[in-house]
């Protein structure tokens, strides 16, 4: 079933408005060896192939579309220093995000902007990476 623009960001307001369960960040520790706020399918090993397909480093600016609560930014941010700016529409998810930030150590690093992608607020931003994992247009 295919969902109007309002019906999808009153769905994505509501799940992302929801704490994450004890059980599923106690999962992520287990199984990936971090909580990392996985919000979509893609694993911590296919972020790190993103990171080193990329060649991020701590001069990167790292641009997240469709960041959702943050990952795979504010993992790649982690691992490899780089500035990332997070950019999404529900601001739950964007609040998610900058506390799974500020949990991982790398909230200085990282800026969270309510956007939509096709009407992006970065004129002339030197992004040198942009990821957009698990994003369904």
């Amino acid at each position: 079933m295919r969902r109007s623009e309002p019906e999808s960001r009153q769905f994505f307001r509501e799940r992302y408005g929801r704490d994450r369960l004890a059980a599923t960040r106690e999962v992520e520790r287990r199984v990936l060896g971090h909580e990392v706020g996985i919000n979509g399918y893609t694993t911590v090993e296919q972020a790190e192939g993103l990171a080193s397909e990329l060649e991020l480093t701590p001069d990167t600016l790292l641009l997240d579309l469709g960041a959702g609560r943050g990952w795979p930014g504010t993992f790649l941010s982690w691992s490899t220093r780089c500035p990332v700016v997070l950019a999404d529409v529900p601001l739950e998810a964007l609040r998610a995000a900058r506390g799974i930030a500020e949990s991982r150590g790398v909230a200085g690093r990282t800026r969270a902007v309510c956007a939509d992608g096709a009407a992006l607020p970065f004129r002339g931003r030197p992004f040198r990476a942009i990821v957009h994992a698990d994003v369904f247009c």
